[in-house]
């Protein structure tokens, strides 16, 4: 589905990530974890279009999409949500949701789309016509998802979901990361909160210092010694 093949991003003259190579299956839900400054978040935006590749490929559903701006990527069944969320404050969440839905296909299907979405974060439907920026941080993440999903993703990026949200709220987001796996949507999540990350991907890239040092099975990581005491506190 998604194939990454030994890239590089560089800011100016220094790189950020070098010989990065990944895959994601169809309907796959992978993690990425790493300490702060690994690169997690300049992988996950260079996927998206967002960070110029210095070398290497990104190949999408057999056609190398490296050079293709973001709306196109987004055609093609690709969304991002990025980390601190990025709403429009000061439109309404109905709003923000329907600009999730641009691209001709997307649009079509608007209205379907936003029941899902109200299905999927009853929350969301309450606010419909409240301004996104008076929500709450949880809420406001719950809007950013459902706005990538307006756009009828087949692989839905996620750059820190659970940052900043009270605990309460962090189970019932990765609740909704796993139902939106379920119906059958390939996920690719970066996430600090390497324990849930962990539970509910199928396989995980650990990056430090801008390199994949080692990956494998969740359920394998998750055992394993240095990555309990470097990422659990084990």
């Amino acid at each position: 589905m998604l194939q990454i093949d030994q890239i590089q991003v560089n800011y100016g003259a220094a790189p950020a990530l070098w010989d990065i190579s990944l895959h994601i299956n169809p309907g796959e839900l992978i993690s990425v974890i790493g300490p702060n400054g690994a690169g997690k978040t300049t992988l996950i935006n260079a996927v998206m279009g967002l960070n110029p590749l210095k070398s290497g490929k990104i190949v999408w559903e057999g056609e190398t999409v490296s050079l293709l701006p973001p709306h196109r990527l987004c055609e093609r069944g690709l969304a991002l949500v990025p980390e601190s969320r990025r709403l429009f404050t000061t439109m309404t969440v109905r709003e923000n949701l329907e600009l999730g839905a641009m691209h001709p296909a997307a649009r079509a299907q608007r209205a379907h789309t936003l029941e899902q979405v109200c299905a999927l974060f009853p929350a969301v439907r309450a606010k419909l016509d409240q301004v996104s920026g008076t929500l709450s941080g949880g809420q406001q993440q719950m809007v950013a998802i459902g706005r990538a999903m307006m756009a009828l993703p087949r692989l839905l990026l996620l750059d820190e979901p659970s940052l900043g949200l009270a605990p309460s709220i962090v189970g019932e987001m990765f609740r909704s990361i796993e139902s939106i796996h379920r119906s059958g949507t390939a996920v690719m999540l970066v996430e600090q909160n390497v324990s849930r990350a962990l539970a509910i991907s199928q396989r995980t890239y650990v990056l430090e210092n801008g390199r994949v040092v080692t990956s494998g099975l969740s359920s394998e990581l998750g055992s394993r010694d240095e990555i309990r005491k470097a990422y659990l506190g084990i």
